[in-house]
């Protein structure tokens, strides 16, 4: 695997929680108002995934094929 198929898988498994919190939500506490949980997942995740996660994921990734 190359450094780039690995940089987007990476992002791609911390983005599996944009579907499974939404999902997982609607299961566990169903009298929760969906516009806030999805909402907040999507406003918190997503700018750390950008802003945090791919620079983190590729320091890692650098470290690990170096």
């Amino acid at each position: 695997m190359s450094q780039g198929d690995a940089l987007l898988f990476a992002v791609l498994c911390a983005s599996a929680s944009y579907i499974a919190v939404p999902a997982a939500m609607r299961l566990t506490v169903p009298e929760a108002n969906p516009s806030l949980y999805v909402s907040t997942a999507l406003a918190v995740t997503f700018p750390f995934n950008i802003i945090v996660g791919i620079p983190l994921y590729l320091y890692g990734i650098n470290l690990l094929w170096s």
